[in-house]
């Protein structure tokens, strides 16, 4: 490889807070990965860490915005939602019981993804989701 060439691919995307603009990152993030075996698995994970960002941090105040980012690799695609902070807690998995309503969000998102880590960053958290892939997508372009 040459030291100035990377088979890593990296997207990003800034969306103000707005409840409709999960269904944006979602819609951009499947086009990232059209063709990729687990694009469905990363666009529900884009959907959940988006809403929460949304719904549980400053990002979903008026002038609030979450950003993401899709990291391509020959084995990993690593999905990141950064969220403004403003709750004095980070994110965290929770296992619920099967009647529960909420909280089970990152829990599902952890089941979904082969790690999930969670960052303090700039007073706010990111959240990302790595799936591993088995190679390379169908026509040879790496997943």
């Amino acid at each position: 490889m040459h030291e100035y060439t990377s088979t890593v691919r990296v997207w990003g995307l800034s969306c103000p807070g707005f409840p409709e603009e999960v269904s944006r990152a979602r819609r951009w993030t499947r086009d990232i990965l059209r063709g990729f075996p687990l694009a469905d698995d990363a666009e529900l994970i884009v959907s959940e860490l988006s809403t929460n960002a949304i719904l549980h941090t400053a990002s979903g105040r008026a002038s609030g915005s979450f950003h993401l980012a899709v990291a391509v690799s020959p084995r990993v695609v690593a999905l990141s939602v950064t969220d403004e902070g403003g709750t004095g807690t980070a994110p965290k998995a929770e296992h619920q019981d099967d009647q529960a309503e909420h909280g089970r969000g990152l829990d599902m998102v952890s089941a979904l993804a082969h790690r999930v880590v969670i960052h303090d960053s700039h007073g706010g958290h990111t959240v990302t989701a790595e799936l591993i892939t088995r190679g390379r997508v169908a026509g040879g372009r790496p997943c």
